[in-house]
């Protein structure tokens, strides 16, 4: 690997410059007047940068670029180059243009007066050259005043009704795109308030300024609609228009085109909706009813157009939706517009395989999955899923005294998700205004092992939200319900469990949970504007939060029924179950300084609380650290709680979970060529008891101690972007060590064997 850096380093970095040509070495942006612009911004507007550098000092593409010969009939020329990227050859008419669309940068944001100078330093032994843009801002025009020419009285009430959240203030820069902004605000409204023809191009601004002031009086100017007849300008108003249908085109074939206004035939009326069949009727009227918010008979509203978009979205059977407002003109006085609404039914039933055979030291073994799904089964876009599995494995040496002479596992699940909120003893409209879908599931698993026979079963009953763009998401576990019940075992299987969190994993328990878990990211969606899709987003961040609840309804019954305590707990079937508090909360933030670069944060945290009906959390729920996605000097599970000192991951991993949670982490990435990203970390954190646990010294949490048990590690890694998915590889290594009689500072005293831990995943670790 080393070889390979210093051959890059080698390499000229000039190579494929032609003669009499320049490699763009260094290209700076420098404000001479303090100005409220940004000089990383204004990088966006340059028509020409240096090629890219990793670590901001080797220019690692160019140098696998500059590897290849000059012969393109050779392969692996080609294939360098392809890998690489060509010098960045100094082009005078592209340094023009970006001095030209830095100024016309800087005027959009209010500086009037700004000009741009450029120097170049030429180096012709090295064949490079420096780019300097040198700005002077000036002073800003600034805005004192606004005044609103809206004649109409109507349209003046809409404009006005919330001017909380209007983008221009006195005071502000004469920013350009903030006036855009209130164009677009402002136009939006009026949309959403029946004026279906009104765009942001009916608005103008005139800005008054004195001569050598830069204060401006700013006036928008709402301006009428006109049409030419002959040499004429007729001047109109903005009228308000009314939606007079609403058709359901079910059956529309995109690539045929079908014309929302071609006569519709074959029409069925459903509450005031036309619906439109092929010769599969697929979907119920009362769904797509139920789904739509444009209405017939009622002010045109955009927002209720989007709204529909979103709500049909989440009906699994439509591959295709396309809503189109045709004008009809004007009757009895209003203007009218016709909605149609156009569907395209997706594939209905889909079914997987999956087949895999195992060899476990000359023990044979296989595994066969199935996973059916229908997306329409009650033609209300209703989703049924079922899965079965089956495994198996033989074993072979002394059998005695063991019950089951293989490994076999039969796991079934089935669930149906239904496209609205349904519960009980509420209205309609609440259900429908809820734009929630609801999801019913059962699963099954029955699992014989040498030494017993096991059988977990679960039911769930939730709900789900979600945006249209995907971004905002949550989930609410009504009722969740988790039973493992061991209805064989051998006779001392239960009796050489000491620990007693590896002991309750395996005796027969119930868990009744109810949950909520919350994601929010501003992370744009693919399908956003051409203009997004290919500007930099210079910052992302993700929030995800869960808190759930689980024995309480139990507990409540039990003490009311003055029921007896078996072993000081409560039972239910002469079971127990577990009753406890669980939330915990994660927050990532990314900068992006540039395509090929970015800064990521995390910090994350959790807390879990066993009382009432018990002493310890169950196994499942307990928290963990190391691993790909925590503290990357650990491996999963070799980490915690506290300064608990653990020599052996494999006999120890049960006490290493805890009931408090503690992650943070930052990573610098940077693309480097082709594929293939790099990044670097540091990680901190640690797990926690709630209290002291005989098989878990040193595990407990205390304010005056924690802080000196949180671990440290740093590492790097090498990622593959694949664009779909992503594949990392990562590298950490221990720099501080909470545990107990175990080296302290491996940063100082690094032993690779010791503090070395490789990890492979998938995607990013956060």
């Amino acid at each position: 690997m080393c070889c390979v850096a210093v051959l890059l380093w080698n390499c000229s970095s000039t190579k494929h410059v032609p003669d009499g040509q320049y490699l763009v070495d260094k290209v700076s942006i420098n404000i001479e007047d303090s100005a409220d612009v940004s000089e990383t911004q204004l990088f966006n507007y340059l028509r020409q940068i240096p090629n890219h550098k990793v670590l901001g000092f080797l220019r690692l593409q160019l140098a696998t670029y500059n590897i290849s010969g000059s012969d393109t009939t050779k392969w692996y020329n080609r294939w360098f180059q392809k890998l690489g990227q060509a010098p960045v050859i100094y082009d005078q008419s592209l340094t023009d243009i970006s001095a030209n669309q830095l100024q016309l940068a800087m005027i959009n944001k209010g500086y009037f007066d700004a000009t741009v100078k450029v120097d170049t330093i030429t180096r012709p032994s090295k064949k490079k050259v420096n780019v300097n843009y040198t700005i002077r801002a000036g002073k800003p025009h600034k805005v004192t005043s606004i005044t609103y020419n809206i004649p109409d009285s109507a349209i003046y009430d809409i404009v006005m009704s919330d001017t909380s959240v209007f983008n221009l203030r006195p005071g502000d820069l004469l920013n350009r795109d903030n006036l855009d902004a209130e164009r677009t605000l402002i136009s939006q409204r009026l949309r959403n308030n029946g004026y279906y023809s009104f765009s942001k191009e009916y608005i103008t601004y005139i800005a008054d300024t004195i001569a050598g002031s830069k204060e401006v009086d700013l006036t928008l100017v709402l301006n009428k609609p006109t049409t030419k007849v002959d040499t004429s300008i007729i001047t109109h108003e903005h009228e308000p228009h009314f939606v007079k249908n609403v058709y359901f085109v079910t059956n529309y074939t995109p690539m045929v085109g079908t014309n929302a206004t071609s006569e519709i035939s074959d029409t069925i009326d459903y509450k005031g909706y036309k619906i439109v069949y092929g010769n599969d009727r697929y979907i119920k009227p009362q769904t797509l009813e139920e789904k739509c918010y444009i209405q017939p008979l009622k002010p045109y509203d955009a927002s209720a157009v989007d709204r529909t978009y979103e709500a049909l979205s989440r009906l699994e059977i439509l591959k295709y939706i396309n809503i189109e407002m045709v004008p009809t003109g004007k009757d009895m006085g209003f203007q009218w517009v016709d909605a149609y609404i156009m569907l395209s039914p997706g594939k209905k039933q889909s079914i997987s395989v999956e087949v895999e055979g195992t060899n476990s030291e000359g023990d044979l073994g296989f595994g066969v999955g199935a996973t059916y799904q229908h997306r329409n089964l009650a033609k209300g876009s209703e989703v049924l899923t079922t899965k079965f599995r089956m495994n198996y494995e033989s074993i072979s040496g002394d059998l005695d005294g063991l019950i089951n002479d293989r490994y076999t596992e039969f796991a079934g699940e089935v669930g149906i998700k239904f496209p609205k909120f349904m519960s009980p003893f509420l209205s309609n409209d609440f259900k429908r205004s809820m734009k929630a879908s609801t999801e019913f599931a059962l699963s099954l698993n029955y699992q014989e092992r040498p030494e017993y026979t096991r059988i977990i079963a679960g039911g769930a009953w939730k709900y789900n939200w979600a945006n249209r763009q995907n971004t905002e998401r949550s989930t609410f576990d009504f009722i969740d319900i988790n039973y493992v019940y061991l209805p064989k075992s051998t006779l001392s299987f239960i009796d050489e469990i000491e620990n007693p969190l590896l002991r309750y994993s395996y005796e027969d328990h119930f868990i009744m949970r109810t949950g909520y878990t919350y994601y929010n990211s501003n992370k744009r969606i693919p399908s956003a504007s051409p203009l997004q899709r290919y500007s930099l987003q210079p910052s992302i961040y993700s929030v995800r939060a869960s808190a759930e609840l689980a024995g309480n309804l139990l507990y409540a019954i039990s003490s009311l029924s003055n029921q007896k305590r078996d072993d000081g707990v409560y039972k239910l079937f002469g079971i127990q179950y577990s009753q406890y508090f669980k939330a915990e909360a994660d927050y990532m933030h990314a900068i992006n300084f540039s395509s090929r670069h970015s800064l990521a944060f995390h910090v994350g945290g959790g807390i879990g609380i066993p009382y009432g009906n018990s002493k310890v959390l169950p196994f499942e729920k307990r928290f963990y650290a190391g691993g790909g996605n925590g503290v990357r000097g650990w491996g999963v599970r070799t980490l915690g709680p506290g300064s608990y000192d653990s020599r052996n991951s494999v006999d120890n991993f049960i006490n290493q979970c805890g009931d408090i949670r503690l992650d943070l982490n930052i990573e610098y990435r940077a693309k480097l060529f082709w594929l293939i990203e790099g990044g670097f970390f540091i990680d901190a954190g640690n797990i926690w008891t709630i209290r002291e646990y005989e098989n878990q010294p040193g595990g407990v949490f205390k304010f005056d101690e924690f802080y000196k048990q949180i671990a440290f590690a740093y590492g790097a890694g090498i990622r593959l972007d694949f664009t779909y998915f992503l594949l990392r590889f990562d590298l950490g290594m221990k720099a501080y060590n909470p545990a107990r009689n175990q080296e302290r500072w491996p940063l100082i005293h690094p032993k690779w064997s010791r503090d070395a831990s490789f990890h492979f995943s998938v995607g990013y670790p956060f």
